[in-house]
């Protein structure tokens, strides 16, 4: 699985952070849970949990989906 790439994140006051994809807004935290997701990002690496916390990771049955057969004709 690749390495998620492109996230930035922002803090804009005590308890608010902005998270972004290639510049595009991802998600916006705020109270607990952006002093939660502050705390992971210092001890983990960033671009791992930025890609946890906004959803945007894969998830390995991208071609089992693909290949079932409501998905086929698209």
């Amino acid at each position: 699985m690749p390495r998620p790439q492109g996230f930035r994140y922002e803090q804009r006051g005590p308890d608010t952070v902005h998270i972004t994809h290639h510049n595009r807004p991802a998600t916006t935290l705020h109270g607990p849970r952006a002093t939660q997701f502050l705390a992971e990002v210092e001890t983990s690496d960033p671009q791992l949990v930025m890609a946890r916390w906004t959803g945007n990771y894969k998830r390995g049955n991208e071609r089992t989906a693909r290949d079932h057969p409501r998905n086929r004709n698209r």
